[in-house]
């Protein structure tokens, strides 16, 4: 029995099995598994489909079944009745198994004999570490659960990041998945691409004629982006965390990728191909703004002990739990950047990536230069707040979360009888604009891929050009010693000397 109500047109059709790796991880338990439900109980799941958890634990169909429901009434973004829960949960099963045994696929193989229950178009998600990556991938071919691209059911992989640590290691997973897999097979999965803001992105860009002619760098001063978390090591992240650090875990896909959706080139279509390879030939043509050395441009911290942004006592970085005292890892990263096209040559970009910061906020801001005339550089001012003495540069804000929204801030003049110019916004906010809540970014993503689309993931030339952008940082690392901040505030003060000769800082806001 299927949910009633209207079949849009990102319904999926055709029948599926979905094979989550890692089954009793964080991952299925917070985000795969309601984002599923969710699109069951909007009825854009097919008919017949199947959702198979492979993991170690000692579980059975009942015991998995019993643990996604309840995994579903606490991370469900919408509300959940037992009803549609009690259904949908009647289409998972479980598979115990090491993702390094053969036997393991071998038994699976064995259960996928029955095509009624799973049907033979393939989805494997690995949500497990990137250590196995290859392995699993190996098994899945020679086991056969994986089919060749041009037979009549289709096979498709899921690969969650980190995908790689530096250039030679992402070049050499390439080359190991490409053995056993064609690159339409693997879906490289970096979930910034799947938020409903970013993707505004590109329809705010090349959607209105007004804009696009003053991207680039004869109106724009600088761009920075800027992600910041108020958290840090908790619920055991030190022992990864520790292991990459913010360029890798950070840097290398989620802001790289927001910059190359602001700064790209239109595509002749909107075909995913077309997309990914605009996007390719802005990683090709950027690079670090290094002038005499590598800390010209970047600036790495780690947070010190004291009280975070929710006013709570806590540890320092080297601290944490399951973090090396002696770490030299980065929790906060600065860097410069300049793309070396026609579009936007000698524009600097500035990225920003933290733990323990002032405020949980991604955003993209684009400010654009101040007017050549100044004329309104004497103004006078009716009261103690107003402190204006010359025009402040327009600035277009993407804002990915919270309050995700566009804003474009403008001069304009102040009511009353003096002359007074003075910021304002002017706003486009979703909730402001939509009352219903924002699809969570897996939901999307996994009917992309059930879909076959492959526009909001990572190709992988596109995974090797990001990682030889930040290669110099990974290579220069005794260069760049961690300096110390304290948590609640806006990362290391020394990242200010990033903006020399742009008009401008860091917004701290």
């Amino acid at each position: 029995m299927t949910p009633t109500g209207p079949v849009v047109e990102t319904r999926v059709n055709d029948p599926v099995t979905i094979v989550i790796f890692g089954a009793s991880g964080d991952l299925t338990h917070r985000k795969l598994i309601p984002a599923l439900y969710i699109s069951y109980a909007q009825n854009l799941l097919p008919d017949r489909f199947t959702i198979v958890g492979f993991a170690r634990r000692d579980y059975d169909d009942e015991i998995f079944r019993s643990m996604m429901a309840d995994s579903i009434r606490e991370f469900s973004r919408l509300p959940t009745d037992d009803e549609t829960i009690g259904r949908f949960v009647q289409h998972l099963h479980y598979h115990k198994g090491d993702i390094s045994s053969e036997e393991a696929y071998t038994e699976l193989k064995g259960k996928f004999e029955d095509t009624e229950t799973y049907p033979e178009n393939r989805l494997f998600y690995l949500s497990i570490i990137p250590d196995l990556f290859e392995t699993a991938v190996r098994l899945l071919k020679e086991s056969g659960l994986v089919l060749n691209p041009g037979d009549a059911a289709w096979s498709r992989v899921v690969i969650e990041k980190p995908f790689g640590r530096d250039l030679e290691s992402a070049m050499g997973l390439n080359a190991a998945l490409l053995k056993y897999l064609d690159e339409s097979q693997i879906y490289r999965i970096d979930h910034y691409l799947g938020k409903e803001t970013v993707q505004n992105i590109l329809s705010f860009r090349f959607a209105n004629a007004i804009f696009e002619p003053v991207f680039n760098r004869s109106y724009v001063d600088h761009i920075q982006i800027t992600a910041a978390e108020t958290v840090g090591m908790e619920k055991g992240r030190g022992g990864y965390y520790d292991e990459y650090g913010a360029v890798r875990d950070m840097v290398t896909n989620h802001l790289l990728q927001l910059l190359c959706l602001v700064t790209m080139e239109a595509p002749g279509d909107l075909a995913a191909e077309s997309i990914r390879n605009e996007k390719v030939k802005v990683l090709n043509a950027m690079k670090l703004d290094i002038r005499k050395d590598i800390s010209d441009a970047v600036c790495r911290g780690q947070y010190s002990a004291g009280v975070n942004a929710e006013g709570r006592k806590t540890p320092g970085y080297l601290e944490e739990d399951r973090i090396d005292p002696e770490s030299d890892t980065e929790c906060f990263v600065a860097m410069r950047m300049q793309i070396n096209n026609w579009r936007w040559a000698g524009v600097p970009i500035l990225l920003r990536t933290g733990k323990r910061m002032a405020r949980k906020t991604t955003e993209v801001a684009v400010q654009f230069k101040v007017p050549p005339l100044q004329l309104f550089q004497q103004v006078e001012c009716e009261d103690d707040v107003c402190d204006i003495t010359r025009i402040k540069p327009n600035t277009l804000i993407f804002r990915i979360q919270p309050d995700e929204g566009i804003f474009l801030k403008v001069g304009t003049k102040r009511p009353g009888m003096r002359f007074v110019v003075e910021d304002v916004d002017m706003d486009f906010s979703y909730s402001g604009k939509w009352s219903k809540s924002l699809p969570e970014a897996y939901e999307r993503l996994l009917l992309d891929t059930l879909h076959g689309d492959s526009t909001l993931f990572t190709r992988s030339d596109e995974v090797e050009a990001e990682w030889k952008v930040v290669q110099p940082i990974l290579q220069n690392v005794d260069q760049l010693t961690p300096f110390p901040y304290p948590p609640g505030e806006w990362g290391v003060h020394e990242a200010d000397w990033l903006f020399h000769g742009v008009e401008g800082h860091w917004r701290n806001q």
